[in-house]
């Protein structure tokens, strides 16, 4: 039989295992930040490309010309769940004016494509296999998601935030960033 003070500690140890493991960051609207990287400031064009969730091949260089939404989720992470219908939302109020694109990170398939189809996510989601992250320039780690990303229309991380994002948070930047950055 073991003692309390044992027991609690292994309940301690395991959860602290669970939350690393996840990766998920759980933060809350009143700590969460968006960071605007002056244009001055931006560094070389993000390169990815991959396969979406979907099973098509997608290269957002071929989004270029417009500001470009990235928004790392996974369908395990509760923060991710929450902001999912404003991350649509927003896609739908800023179609023409922007791109969005999600990474499905530490997920399945399954899961993926369950978690679009329940919270109606209309576009792609590329399907991280594991390396994808990499490409971000250290933007992003497995320790800081949901994190959304906003790239200049020349490809350029221009903005960043981390937590869960609202609408009306997400549109503002974007129309900011598409502003002070010509094609």
């Amino acid at each position: 039989m073991s003692s309390p003070g044992r027991r609690s500690a292994v309940t301690a140890a395991a959860g602290a295992l669970l939350l690393a493991v996840a990766g998920c960051s759980g933060s809350s609207n009143s700590t969460d930040t968006v960071q605007i990287i002056p244009v001055a400031d931006r560094k070389s064009p993000i390169e990815m490309s991959g396969t979406t969730v979907d099973g098509d091949k997608l290269n957002i260089a071929t989004m270029r010309g417009k500001p470009l939404v990235m928004n790392v989720w996974g369908s395990w992470c509760g923060p991710c769940r929450t902001e999912a219908p404003a991350l649509e939302d927003a896609y739908q109020e800023l179609e023409g004016t922007a791109d969005f694109v999600g990474i499905a990170f530490r997920d399945t398939r399954t899961g993926a494509k369950t978690h679009e189809k329940e919270y109606g996510i209309t576009y792609p989601s590329l399907f991280d296999e594991g390396d994808l992250l990499l490409n971000l320039n250290g933007a992003v780690t497995s320790q800081t998601i949901p994190v959304t990303l906003i790239l200049d229309a020349k490809g350029r991380i221009a903005g960043r935030y981390v937590g869960v994002v609202s609408k009306v948070t997400l549109t503002d930047v974007v129309k900011d960033i598409a502003k002070d950055t010509p094609a």
